[in-house]
């Protein structure tokens, strides 16, 4: 698997409390932004990413982002 799998053509416009959080940058994950696991038998890792304060992000769908993990458009392109 050279590529990720294309989840969805548009963010994960998500609520998030302060903590540590790990983005799937494979796209096989059944928890969807987030990792599950499912990259294992790929050459894919998650994002680890930090919220300082509550807040609403937009995390990026489409997993060709260069903003990992969060929505830079990317996904209109593809």
């Amino acid at each position: 698997m050279s590529d990720p799998v294309i989840v969805q053509k548009f963010p994960y416009v998500t609520n998030l409390e302060p903590g540590t959080y790990y983005w799937c940058s494979c796209g096989k994950s059944a928890n969807q932004p987030f990792c599950d696991g499912s990259h294992k038998d790929t050459a894919f890792t998650p994002k680890a990413f930090t919220i300082d304060a509550a807040t609403t992000v937009a995390l990026c769908g489409c997993k060709h982002t260069k903003d990992q993990p969060f929505c830079d458009g990317s996904h209109s392109d593809l």
